[in-house]
């Protein structure tokens, strides 16, 4: 894939390959290894505007970010643009130079909220949300859908609208949200956006491959990419992406699990990183077999005892 430098607002990130925001896995761990791996930035979990405003202990865990991460961005969502602000002004959002604003989310609870990409049928409160968050001298993205429907395409206006409204950046998630995560991507619609603004945008939607990636470049005209569900089964796409040396699975999930245990009590980290072992081994000999081992280790050290066997 063609690397090159992206700038969003004052910052220079080192490639244009984007970590998306994944609800309930691009924890603090998981994107520390995508950067191992080559990413050139990576975003928080969606964090909920409101969980912040009341002090949601479950949110605040979401925030957790240090200096070997390097620089990250936060994504948060919500439609009342007095508490998007005052998300981003939040101080657990203080380590974060740059907030992302979802409005793409397709699931019905955040939709039905008017959250999520509800906004994209509400454009103007959609520029009231960036609006204000831009005061408070966060950098602004914002991520959205092409529309809700075939039959409701937005996403050249709704480009403008954002870009005029002061977003530093835009990533454009190339299917509409009834495609949920599935069907082609649109190739078509990105490219307006990109045309439409001269803001950065990414692409985002179907990167499986170094092929995938270059190809979305290719035909959109796009700043950079954006990897997201590749990420959970493989976050070694970012080598794949970037050149970057790969290691053995189990030396990756070994890492992973320190992470994790370092930051999370021995009960979340089991359960996440049966998860995660079971998304390695997709596709691999023997994975079926590993699946149903690994989903009854009731411990860490077991989850690293049948990785063990498993791939080293």
């Amino acid at each position: 894939m063609t690397l090159q430098p992206l700038t969003i607002g004052n910052i220079t990130l080192p490639n244009n390959i984007l970590l998306a925001p994944l609800a309930g896995y691009t924890n603090y761990p998981l994107r520390r290894l995508c950067k191992t791996y080559g990413a050139g930035f990576c975003y928080t979990e969606m964090v909920s505007a409101k969980g912040l405003k009341y002090g949601s202990e479950n949110t605040e865990a979401l925030l957790y970010t240090d200096d070997k991460e390097g620089v990250c961005g936060a994504q948060i969502f919500g439609s009342e643009p007095d508490t998007m602000r005052l998300a981003c002004e939040h101080e657990k959002l203080a380590p974060f130079p740059i907030v992302d604003i979802n409005m793409g989310c397709p699931v019905p609870k955040i939709y039905k909220n008017g959250e999520g990409s509800a906004l994209l049928e509400n454009p103007r409160l959609a520029e009231r949300i960036v609006k204000e968050c831009v005061k408070s001298g966060k950098i602004i993205t914002v991520k959205f859908r092409i529309g809700i429907c075939a039959d409701k395409l937005v996403t050249a206006e709704f480009a403008k609208r954002m870009a005029g409204a002061g977003a530093s950046a835009i990533t454009v998630h190339g299917r509409t949200k009834d495609k949920i995560y599935a069907g082609e991507v649109n190739f078509a619609e990105i490219e307006k956006a990109k045309n439409a603004v001269d803001i950065p945008v990414v692409a985002n939607g179907g990167v499986f491959s170094n092929l995938d990636a270059q190809t979305l470049l290719d035909k959109t005209g796009a700043d950079g990419v954006m990897v997201a569900r590749s990420a959970l089964f493989n976050p070694q796409i970012f080598c794949e992406l970037t050149g970057t040396p790969k290691e053995n699975k189990f030396v990756m999930l070994q890492k992973q699990l320190r992470w994790t245990s370092e930051l999370f009590d021995e009960r979340f980290t089991t359960v996440f990183m049966r998860k995660m072992a079971s998304f390695y081994a997709k596709g691999e000999r023997g994975a079926s077999t590993f699946k149903e081992k690994i989903f009854q280790a009731q411990t860490p050290e077991e989850i690293l005892t049948l990785a063990k066997a498993m791939w080293q």
